[in-house]
């Protein structure tokens, strides 16, 4: 197309490499490519190819590489736009030899260095804008030369060092914007009073310091002026009255002080004025109220007193009323929304406002975001919150409002945030609450609500913090609140709560913070709570949970703040596996009935800053480590038994000290008594040592049985045993529930994980009382029992040993992981891999090990009912026979020791599962 000479392609989908067909259209004067797709670098022949071109357009591309040096053989070029592209290498110098250029724009590329002071040459500029392109200079001086130049634009570059003063040179400038730089200095008076024709001033989120001059009154014609995030400084000048055709006015965040000026007045075209973030004094003007195009007012977090002023009511278009974090006073003016119904942004938190609401604040139902917390304000909510639907964000809290919760608010499907603590409202919670879908953050803390917490705040799928504390609130914890899959902050404390904690909370896998304290609370601390491995404080505190504190606590690593169980009716021993907490500053089990002692390596948690453990049954010696040696008497007072180098606590004793003390005592008694009747005491150790000798071994038993019995009141052990039935007492937190894992025909199994290293199964059964059972049966189950410890068999579990304490029975076997025969029979999966052959092996097994039992046996073993429970299978379906002595345990002094009958098998339905009915030892 040879004879085209305007060719536009702009706003397309295009996404080809500059089109090479272009090239040939060797008339072209116009070509705009710009808003489309295109990639690759800017040919280096589009000016020999091109030379007629005056426009030339790539805006908004993807075009990359370095700017073509060759651009400047195009001797006609008045138009260079390559904005918005990637391209790199900096901007070449020798552009500003384009002497026909008018508009360069260069934006939003990657082009690291100076700004050219060569583009000084570039007398016919009129257009310079090199926003967005990592820069990183001074603004060269040279650019004053461009005497034509209307619009400039180098904001959010990496710009130093003070404006050139001979910009006031440019007298033609209309837009002039600098903004996000790191430029300095003071502004130049002479910008206002030479720029007549200044419509936008933009030099915002700099380091300008310093006064805005007076001069700023010369720019008339000005229409946005923003000079906020500065460091400016000193009073508003009254002369910004004069800008009357100003539209929009941002002075926030810089040091400004003094007072608004009166001459705002002045200011009718103003639809935004930012005042926020200063140091401004003085009451709010009444002339605010002539400014009727106002959409938004903005004069937060200043310094500012007094009353508001009733003519804010008259601004009809007021959208957005930010005061907040003043010092106003007095009351919100009543007809604040009667005129003002595009009201939708509406803040007067933290100031020392009284008395009620407005009714009319939400007539026009756009209210959107609405904080007034931190106040004096009293009486009922305005009744038109209950509809307005648009609500979004709402805090209330910290003020005196009252009145019913339920008929203030209805259903807000778009609110996120709603804080009321801290007020006096009464009434219940709604269950139309869980209609506010995407409610986030939810505080009632602080009021009078009552009634129970509606199980459909488990449908508030989006909340994160909820807090419903110090209340009335009665009932039951909703299972539901478990639902809360995105909860990180629950807070139910010192209310009227009742039953058990729902283990349901236990799902909620980024909870970080759970308060149940100052409740009535009932039941265990639910193992369940071990699953929240994100909670980082923890207060069960001032309730009635019993039981013991679950080992399972321990799992909450990340636990930080707080870990406060006190004031409950908790009992046993504290888990040692706590000392995982490494990270907790606060731990507090006080006022409990816990027993043993404070474990040990508790002083490895070394961020502890504070413990309290007073008031319980504990014994022993405090920990090392400086949250349990800084602690005062306080902290362990109530504990009869505890020891340390604690001030107000007696010290721990020491074995050799005690000794030493004694022989002394002895020593001296000695002496005192000998001289005066050395004849008598001659004869008196010789009758006694004849005592002695004639009744030492009665009496060494008798002293040894006595402290047994103390213990258990018999203990039969391996030999080589490497832990003791202490070991399995302290590892299953003296059989606690959490540990066990089954029950037996006679009794409870548990399962204990040893520090020694094996892993044991302990069957605990009741039996009758001692005295029941003759000495002779007693002795001779014993007797067997230790004949079993002795026992090493291929085919039968292990027994380490067994012991009888306070009318139960504890047998010790190792512990078999695969379980018993009868749970793999009884399973649909596992029943089918053990074919024939398997079953097979295991009748052999179990054969081998009752011929062993019978005739390998250094001593007769009596035999019991072995059905498929008491056969457990290691891998391989090995077989294993356990649970020996537990029959005869239980039947001392009526069980006949010749009895053989016995089933030994299992019968189902067409399918023999074990072995045959066995009828004596004998037989097999």
């Amino acid at each position: 197309m040879p004879s085209v000479t305007h060719l536009s392609l702009f706003l397309n989908s295009l996404t080809m490499q500059f089109p090479q067909f272009i090239l040939n259209c060797t008339n072209l004067t116009y070509l705009d490519l710009s808003q489309n797709a295109f990639s690759g670098p800017i040919p280096d022949s589009i000016s020999t190819d091109l030379p007629h071109l005056e426009y030339l357009n790539l805006t908004y591309n993807s075009f990359a590489g370095n700017i073509p040096a060759s651009l400047t053989k195009l001797s006609r070029l008045r138009d260079l736009r390559l904005g918005a592209n990637n391209l790199t290498g900096g901007i070449p110098p020798v552009l500003g030899s384009i002497s026909t250029l008018r508009i360069l724009e260069l934006f939003s590329n990657s082009l690291p260095g100076p700004i050219p002071a060569s583009l000084g040459r570039l007398g016919l500029l009129q257009r310079l804008d090199l926003h967005s392109a990592g820069l990183n200079s001074t603004v060269p001086q040279d650019l004053s030369l461009c005497t034509d130049l209307n619009f400039i634009d180098l904001s959010n570059n990496l710009l130093t060092g003070e404006l050139p003063k001979s910009f006031s040179n440019l007298t033609k400038m209309r837009e002039f914007g600098i903004s996000t730089n790191l430029l300095s200095g003071g502004i130049l008076p002479d910008l206002f009073t030479n720029w007549p024709e200044l419509i936008s001033f933009q030099i915002q989120n700099n380091t300008f310091a310093g006064p805005i001059p007076p001069e700023i009154g010369s720019a008339k014609r000005l229409l946005v002026l923003f000079l906020y995030i500065n460091n400016l400084s000193g009073v508003i000048p009254p002369e910004i009255g004069n800008l009357v055709s100003l539209t929009n006015l941002d002075l926030s965040m810089n040091q400004l002080t003094g007072p608004i000026p009166r001459s705002i007045r002045n200011l009718k075209q103003l639809t935004r004025l930012a005042l926020f973030y200063n140091n401004l004094t003085g009451s709010i003007p009444e002339e605010i109220g002539n400014l009727t195009a106002l959409t938004v007012l903005d004069i937060n977090t200043n310094q500012l007193e007094g009353e508001l002023p009733t003519s804010i009511s008259k601004l009809p278009n007021l959208a957005t009323l930010s005061v907040f974090n003043n010092n106003l006073t007095g009351r919100i003016p009543a007809d604040l929304g009667v005129n003002n119904l595009q009201l939708t942004d509406v803040s007067f938190s933290h100031n020392s406002f009284t008395g009620e609401l407005p009714q009319s604040l939400c007539r026009g139902f756009a209210l959107a975001y609405f904080t007034a917390n931190n106040n004096n304000f009293s009486g009922q909510l305005p009744p038109c919150l209950h509809n307005c639907s648009n609500l979004v964000r709402v805090r209330l809290e910290h003020n005196h409002f009252t009145g019913d919760i339920s008929e203030a608010f209805g259903v807000h499907p778009d609110l996120l945030y709603l804080d009321l603590t801290g007020n006096g409202l009464t009434g219940t919670i709604s269950s139309d609450w869980a209609e506010c879908k995407n409610l986030t953050y939810l505080h009632l803390d602080g009021n009078s609500i009552s009634g129970e917490i509606p199980a459909s705040i488990g449908n508030m799928t989006n909340m994160q913090d909820l807090s419903l504390s110090s209340n009335l609130l009665t009932g039951s914890i909703p299972p539901e609140l478990g639902q809360l899959k995105f909860l990180y902050k629950l807070n139910l404390s010192d209310n009227m709560l009742t039953g058990l904690v729902p283990s349901h909370l236990g799902n909620i896998n980024r909870l970080q913070s759970l308060d149940l304290s100052a409740n009535k609370l009932t039941g265990p601390i639910l193992p369940e709570l071990g699953n929240l491995n994100q909670l980082l404080l923890l207060d069960m505190s001032k309730n009635g949970l019993s039981g013991g504190i679950p080992y399972q606590i321990g799992n909450l690593v990340l636990l930080q703040i707080l870990l406060d169980l006190s004031s409950n009716s908790l009992s046993g021993l504290i888990p040692s596996n706590l000392d995982k907490l490494s990270a907790l500053q606060k731990l507090n089990v006080s006022h409990n009935d816990l027993s043993g002692q404070i474990p040990a390596t508790f002083s490895n948690m070394l961020s502890l800053d504070s413990v309290d453990f007073s008031d319980n049954q504990l014994s022993g010696a405090i920990p090392p480590g400086r949250a349990f040696q800084n602690a005062t008497s306080a902290a362990y007072v109530g504990n009869l038994g505890l020891c340390g180098h604690v001030q107000g606590l007696a010290s721990c004793p020491s074995a050799s000290s005690s000794s030493n003390s004694d022989k002394h005592h002895k020593r001296t008694r000695v002496i005192a008594v000998i001289v005066p009747i050395v004849a008598i005491l001659v004869l008196a150790i010789t009758v006694i040592i004849v005592i002695l000798f004639c009744r030492k071994g009665p009496r060494e038993y008798l002293e040894t049985e006595s402290v047994t019995k103390d213990i258990w009141e018999s203990l039969i052990w391996e030999r080589e045993g490497k832990f003791s039935f202490l070991d399995i007492m302290n590892a299953t937190d003296n059989f606690n529930e959490v540990y066990r894992i089954g029950e037996g025909g006679f009794g409870s199994v548990y399962k204990a994980e040893l520090a020694a290293g094996p892993v044991v199964a302990v069957k605990c059964l009741q039996v009758a009382e001692p005295g029941d059972v003759s000495e002779i049966n007693k002795k001779s189950f014993e007797n067997e029992i230790r004949a079993l410890t002795e026992v090493r068999h291929r085919n039968i579990v292990k027994l380490h040993g067994f012991c009888v304490r306070s009318g139960y029975v504890y047998l010790v076997y190792e512990y078999i992981e695969k379980g018993s025969l009868g749970n793999v029979l009884y399973s649909e999966e596992e029943g089918k891999k053990l074919n024939w052959a398997m079953r097979v092996k295991v009748i052999q097994g179990v054969a081998h090990a009752l011929a062993y039992l019978h005739h390998d046996c250094t001593r007769p073993i009596v035999h019991r009912d072995i059905s498929v429970n008491n056969i457990l299978l290691e891998s391989e379906y090995e077989p294993r026979i356990a649970d020996f002595g537990t029959a005869k345990l239980l039947r001392l002094g009526s069980i006949s020791w010749t009895s053989v009958a016995g089933s030994y098998g299992y019968m189902a339905p067409g399918e023999l599962h074990v072995v045959t009915l066995l009828q004596s030892w004998r037989t097999l």
